[in-house]
This record gives C-alpha cells, sequence and structure tokens, in this order.
C-alpha cells in the first residue's frame, strides 16, 4: 500500500489515526479508505493512550459494569477500564471491579457467550468498545447479544465511527466524519468503485487487511 496519512487527536499526541485512500472490501461493505489501527489496538503507548482518551467520554456515567470488546480491541478495554475505575466509576459487581470479555461466534456467525462467561453480561450494565463502526451491523449484532443475554447497553465506544447512536445507543467515538468528511460505505452489491472498475486494494476486518 501507499504510504499512510495521519491524523492526531486534538488531546493526546500518542493517539494517531493512520489511513489510506483505495478501494477495500469489509465483512459488511466496500470502503474507500483503510484505517491501520494495529498499533493503537495492540502497542502499549498507543493502547493506553486510546483506552484513556476514550475514558474520558464515560467519566459521568453512574455504572459500568463490563466493557465487551470487539475486533481485538481488548487491550484498549483494559486500559479503559483502569482510567474508569481510578476515576471512581462504580460497578454493581461483587469485587467492584469492571469485566473485560469478548464474544464467540457460532457456525452461523452469531455473537455467544459459554456458560461460564455469561455472567459478565446477565443483569450487567455493558459498554461495547468497537474498533470502527461504518454500516452498524456488527453493532447491531452486538447490542442483541446482550439483550438476549439479558444484559444492559448503557453504550458504544468507539476509536472512528460514521454513526451517532446505533439501535437509539449513542456512539461516542475519537474521530468521526468530521474528521474524514469524505470516507463512504457502499452496499457490497452496489458499489461505484467496483461499477468504475477500481480494482480493489485489500480485504479487511477486524484483524487487519490481505492484498490482492
Amino acid at each position: 500500500m501507499q504510504d499512510y496519512k495521519k491524523i492526531d487527536y486534538h488531546r493526546n499526541k500518542d493517539v494517531v489515526l493512520r489511513y489510506v485512500a483505495g478501494h477495500f472490501i469489509t465483512p459488511n461493505s466496500h470502503v474507500n479508505y483503510y484505517m491501520d489501527l494495529s498499533d493503537m489496538k495492540s502497542r502499549q503507548r498507543e493502547s493506553r493512550a486510546t483506552g484513556e482518551e476514550l475514558a474520558e467520554m464515560y467519566l459521568s456515567s453512574d455504572v459500568i459494569d463490563t466493557i465487551l470488546c470487539l475486533n481485538g480491541m481488548e487491550v484498549v478495554g483494559a486500559y479503559l477500564a483502569n482510567k474508569l475505575t481510578k476515576a471512581g466509576i462504580i460497578s454493581a459487581n461483587a469485587h467492584k471491579t469492571i469485566y473485560i470479555t469478548s464474544p464467540e461466534y457460532n457456525t452461523s456467525g452469531q455473537m455467544m457467550f459459554r456458560e461460564n462467561n455469561q455472567h459478565m453480561i446477565r443483569g450487567k450494565r455493558v459498554l461495547i468498545l468497537i474498533d470502527t463502526a461504518t454500516t452498524g451491523d456488527t453493532l447491531r449484532s452486538a447490542v442483541g447479544s446482550v439483550h438476549f443475554y439479558k444484559g444492559e447497553v448503557i453504550g458504544i465506544s468507539a476509536i472512528f465511527s460514521m454513526a451517532a447512536q446505533v439501535m437509539d445507543v449513542p456512539v461516542r467515538a475519537l474521530y468521526s466524519l468530521k474528521d474524514l468528511p469524505d470516507y463512504t460505505s457502499y452496499p457490497q452489491n452496489d458499489c461505484p468503485l467496483c461499477r468504475d472498475g477500481i480494482a480493489v486494494d485489500a480485504i479487511c476486518n477486524g484483524f487487519g487487511y490481505s492484498t490482492l
């Protein structure tokens, strides 16, 4: 891929969104930008900075019992929880701490939780944490799964999001269309880039990308 461009987060120099323009296929759509969040999700300094900045958006919350991490956001989730607990955000859990968990996927692609993990969702106030939110399909599945296991979704947190809410749940993101106003997501069966014969640069998901 060509060189990435960068957008620094206004409050923290360790939070940097790296992106490149092109034609990319995600599990739910085609998009005109790929965002490389590998360092933000996996490198200690960047993960801590990202988690702590996301936590700033929830410091006035009453109770957060569980952070449900999607697309490899567990490290960020741990720093997010650490910041919240240091700031005095309480949980209703027996040990007054915040659970950090992620879903398993069954053969139909539905999110599920085994019996030994269901207590982290059932009766809990759950904050859903995701890297990027474009079509909202993954988040709708996550919200539905939390409700199925009798949990309450109190918010959605993201590094980048096109939407301000999903299923009436507010999405709070570090970056939005204000930062990338020409970012666009196209339906898989109605992509103008495909119609114009523009070659696909890579297939992407929460783990990264594979060039073609």
